[in-house]
């Protein structure tokens, strides 16, 4: 509790730089003692107070009563973030028991430092991966900054890499990088300096792939110590030794204690025996950044409140091979073509695996053990570069691998380094992995389809139903796995398209018809059929020869015809000279054969010839006979079939068939002339006409008297018979006066009717007759027969008048005379009237006759 002038050259005021390291000396100074003070100094100086607080000085003894204050460097002095000055209060006792208690103030001078980086650069090495093709761009920042605020400035070394740096601190690519032709990797030192020219350096490693590697950090201090990482608990690191003056050469009952908190070390409170109490894992966070571990290791003299001194330990730790290296992912998949070429690649299987520890004497690794199946076609190209290539021939045709689709290789990934595993930790488990690799070969369509043959001729009869297969083209392709063959028609002989005649299964070849086929049309086709592998294609011929068979009707002219035939018909005659004529596509005209399937009732009708003959006649072959009751059918209708029977050609003969042609027949037996007739009663018309003359129309009398002669002439020519009235007396007249007679007559109207036409056998013409009369007359070519008409016969100059009148005409001249005079017996008794018939005509019939009358009046005027 006394206070004596024990401290020599205190009160003082010192300086220091900032930025000084530990133990830099600050400040000398010295203790004095009395002479009772024979034991030195009980309590050595200590600094028990600082203005503001600080730890960053110490006083450490220079011997003897010699001491100096040093800095600590925890913290570090900071002329720009820390006060500018402190304030010491340094205390120390003697063995008497006197103390003394003065002020050091020491004051902090500024010094021009160093550019210091910020961000990551600041504490560590940055790696920066550019992916190759890439353009030049920026690919990172740097950040540094003046601790005087100065502006600083950047720059690469070396320059002559591919890489720039502006102002601003950006540093740019200037290339497109190619990962097979350029380094892997730059080491760029980037340095930053100040206007005065300090500077500061940091390198800053581009990977054009992806490395992950780091720098352990170290400090440099003496108490530092260094040990492999996964050392066992228990194992001692340091012992830490502590002498109290107080002890003199007696054990000193300390107590030690870690100050920090720390779960791999601790420290025996008794011995201060320093060893390893937790897993120490180099190659994990944080280790693998910062290796280092500080310790603040404290003694103590008494267990609680004592005086107690503190010292920092600096533990290295050191890496090992522990780790085994590791891919992820542990089995690859690739694909190669059958046709690649040896020496191609696949596969680098570096770019997969890695090794954690962190020295790289103990991360590098090899690949070895390539096997498998198939491994000889395969190859690395060293163990250390873990590219994998093919060396061999994959293709899947070739006969030593036909097949084979899919290699299943094992390669095997091991430390480099002899590994330091220790069997007391369990999780240490392999040294070495496998990689599964498995190569799918991918088919390549290599091979054109072929077919079996060039060509194809199938024969296929014209009677073959639609949708029958004709055949089957096959194509193969060498390909494996082989290949799906598509067949198509694709072209043809001519412009004609076959795809509407044939088709062909896209999947099996077979060749079907769509269409009916006639030989005798087209005898044979020539198509060209396809077969694709969807890549390539191949074609063929195909000819299809149509075989001949009998399908084809005879076609006989006319197919249809209508006949009328008196019943008085003479047996064997050709009636009405009527045949037919037939013809077949594929059958000889002597092939036919003729017969009445239907409606030849009674066997009237017969065909001559029956065969052998493209042209047959109809004949009668039997009379009618209606009188007794045998016939009593007056129209027959026949239904006649022409059949063949043989090929125009017996080649390529399938089968033997009969076609069947058809014509029908209408046949009407006109009986005899059995005609009734309906008379009109006739009338006479009298009319009289006078003309006076007049000098002036002198040619009137002239022409009116010409007139009438050539009437009264043509009137004696058609032998009428007509009789004039005396003329009647009256007075003269100086004009000429006469009086004539118009010729008056009888009319009978005969209604006849033509239903029936037939063919006369003499002229081969057609005429028209009425099965009641019997009356005929030509048929005018293009007039079709009348079912009704009615017929005017005059009595007298019927023959050759034809005027007002219809005449039923002769057939022929050459006809028989029997038959003409019927005719005109028929016509002679139409003209004379009925019994019981007036004569005296109804005022219909009056104005018909007169009208019609009136009419020749007219005529004859002109």
């Amino acid at each position: 509790g006394r206070r004596t002038q024990l401290l020599k050259g205190l009160p003082a005021t010192s300086t220091v730089e900032e930025n000084s390291a530990a133990g830099v000396s600050v400040y000398d100074f010295n203790v004095t003692v009395s002479s009772l003070a024979a034991e030195g100094v009980a309590i050595l100086p200590t600094i028990v107070n600082s203005n503001p607080l600080t730890e960053a000085f110490d006083i450490e003894s220079k011997g003897g009563l010699e001491f100096r204050v040093i800095t600590t460097g925890n913290p570090v002095l900071d002329y720009e973030t820390m006060p500018k000055s402190f304030d010491l209060q340094i205390f120390v006792e003697d063995a008497t028991g006197r103390t003394d208690l003065n002020i050091l103030t020491i004051h902090v001078t500024d010094k021009n430092e160093h550019p210091v980086f910020r961000g990551n650069l600041a504490i560590q090495t940055v790696t920066i991966y550019v992916l190759e093709g890439t353009p030049p761009e920026r690919i990172y920042q740097v950040d540094a900054a003046d601790p005087e605020n100065e502006k600083l400035q950047y720059s690469l070394l070396p320059a002559t890499l591919p890489f720039s740096i502006r102002k601003s601190g950006d540093i740019f690519s200037t290339k497109e990088f190619d990962y097979e032709k350029d380094p892997h990797c730059y080491f760029l030192n980037v340095t930053v300096t100040d206007p005065e020219g300090l500077n500061s350096t940091k390198t800053v490693n581009i990977n054009i792939i992806n490395i992950n590697d780091e720098r352990p950090y170290f400090t440099i201090k003496q108490r530092i110590y260094r040990i492999p990482e996964e050392q066992s608990p228990g194992t001692i690191v340091a012992n830490v030794t502590a002498k109290d003056p107080d002890d003199e050469d007696s054990p000193s009952r300390l107590f030690y204690s870690i100050q920090s908190s720390d779960r791999h070390f601790s420290i025996n409170p008794a011995t201060g025996v320093l060893q390893v109490t937790g897993r120490v894992d180099r190659d994990a966070l944080p280790l693998r950044l910062h290796p280092n571990i500080s310790l603040i290791v404290r003694v103590e003299d008494g267990p609680s409140s004592g005086h107690a001194s503190e010292m920092e330990i600096t533990i290295i730790i050191d890496d090992v091979n522990d780790n085994p290296p590791e891919c992820n992912p542990s089995a690859f998949r690739k694909e190669a073509n059958e046709n690649t070429t040896p020496g191609t690649f696949l596969v680098d299987l570096r770019n997969y695996c890695k090794d954690i520890d962190v020295d790289p004497s103990n991360n590098q690794f090899s690949f070895t053990g390539l096997s498998g199946f198939g491994s000889n076609n395969f190859a690395l190209e060293s163990t250390v570069s873990g590219r994998l290539v093919i060396n061999g021939t994959i293709d899947l045709e070739n006969p030593a691998n036909q097949g084979v689709e899919v290699y299943t290789l094992t390669v095997r990934v091991q430390d480099i380094a002899h590994p330091t595993y220790s069997s007391k930790y369990p999780f240490y488990i392999s040294f070495d992995n496998i990689i599964y690799i498995y190569i799918r070969i991918k088919p390549v369509n290599e091979f054109f389809p072929v077919f079996l043959n060039l060509s194809y001729i199938f024969s296929v009869s014209e009677i073959t139903k639609v949708g029958s297969s004709i055949g089957r083209v096959h194509a193969t392709d060498k390909d494996w796995p082989p290949s799906v063959i598509t067949y198509s028609i694709v072209a043809a002989t001519g412009t004609r398209d076959y795809t509407n005649i044939f088709w062909i299964s896209p999947t099996k070849g077979d060749v079907r018809i769509l269409a009916r086929l006639d030989y005798e049309t087209t005898q044979k086709h020539i198509f060209i059929v396809q077969a694709s592998d969807q890549e390539n294609s191949a074609t063929a011929s195909v000819t299809v020869n149509v075989l001949e068979v009998n399908d084809e009707e005879p076609v006989c002219s006319p197919n249809f015809f209508s006949l009328q035939i008196p019943v008085d018909l003479a047996v064997g005659t050709n009636i009405n000279g009527f045949r037919i004529e037939c013809q077949d596509r594929d059958s000889d005209p002597r092939s036919f054969r003729y017969f009445i399937n239907k409606g030849n009732e009674n066997r009237h009708f017969i065909f001559s010839p029956s065969a052998g003959s493209n042209t047959s006649h109809l004949i009668l072959a039997s009379r009618f006979d209606y009188e007794s009751g045998l016939d009593t059918n007056w129209i027959y209708s026949l239904n006649v079939h022409i059949t063949d029977d043989n090929l125009v050609s017996a080649r390529d003969k399938t089968t033997h068939l009969i076609k069947t042609g058809t014509v029908t027949l209408s046949i009407r037996v006109i009986p005899n002339p059995t005609t009734a007739t309906t008379t009109t009663p006739g009338f006479t018309v009298v009319t009289k006409r006078e003309n006076l003359y007049s000098p002036s129309a002198w040619y009137v009398p002239f022409v009116i008297t010409l007139g009438a002669l050539l009437l009264l002439g043509l009137l004696g020519w058609l032998g009428l018979r007509s009789r004039c009235p005396p003329a009647r007396k009256g007075r003269r007249s100086p004009r000429y006066h006469f009086t004539f007679c118009v010729s008056s007559q009888t009319m009978t109207k005969l209604n006849t009717i033509f239903d029936g036409e037939a063919r006369d056998p003499v002229t081969g013409r057609m005429y028209e007759f009425s099965t009641r009369s019997g009356a005929r007359r030509w048929k005018k070519s293009n007039e079709p027969l009348q079912p009704v008409l009615a017929m005017q016969v005059t009595s007298n100059a019927t023959e050759k008048s034809g005027q007002g009148v219809d005449t039923a005409e002769a057939p022929s001249e050459k006809e028989p005379s029997e038959k003409r005079k019927e005719l005109t017996a028929a016509t002679k008794a139409a003209a004379k009237p009925s019994a019981g018939q007036s004569e005296t005509p109804g005022r219909s019939g009056l104005r018909l006759q007169k009208k019609k009358q009136e009419s020749e009046d007219g005529e004859l005027s002109s």
